[in-house]
């Protein structure tokens, strides 16, 4: 089992910057993909960004590609989202996953992910 903690989140002005953190814990040694989703209301929760263990692979969807990094620091067990140059259609509750096995296919659908955290809140006013 993984346990996954997310922080950082806020209200940010358009143009601002947020630095999400994911803190996970048991076995996390047994993870090969942690990733960020989020999810509007009334929308579906989409793909954001993803990383492997080493940190030497990492996915962006394209419409935060440029604006956002993802990080991980292993000997923390913690994963980063720099979020700069925010928009408003950024806003919504932004989660964490970890994945304990991946194929290319799998690493930006919600459903190649069996641990989430709980979400936490962004919201960019314009």
């Amino acid at each position: 089992q993984v346990q996954l903690v997310e922080s950082g989140g806020g209200l940010v002005q358009a143009g601002g910057s947020l630095r999400l953190s994911c803190a996970a814990s048991g076995r996390t040694f047994s993870t090969d993909f942690m990733a960020w989703f989020r999810q509007s209301p009334g929308k579906e929760r989409e793909f954001v960004a993803a990383i492997n263990w080493s940190g030497g692979i990492t996915y962006y969807a394209g419409a935060v590609k440029g604006r956002f990094t993802i990080s991980r620091d292993n000997a923390k067990n913690t994963v980063y989202l720099q979020m700069n140059s925010l928009k408003p259609e950024d806003t919504a509750v932004y989660y964490c996953a970890a994945a304990e096995r991946t194929f290319p296919g799998s690493r930006s659908v919600a459903a190649g992910y069996g641990y989430w955290g709980q979400g936490t809140q962004v919201t960019v006013s314009s």
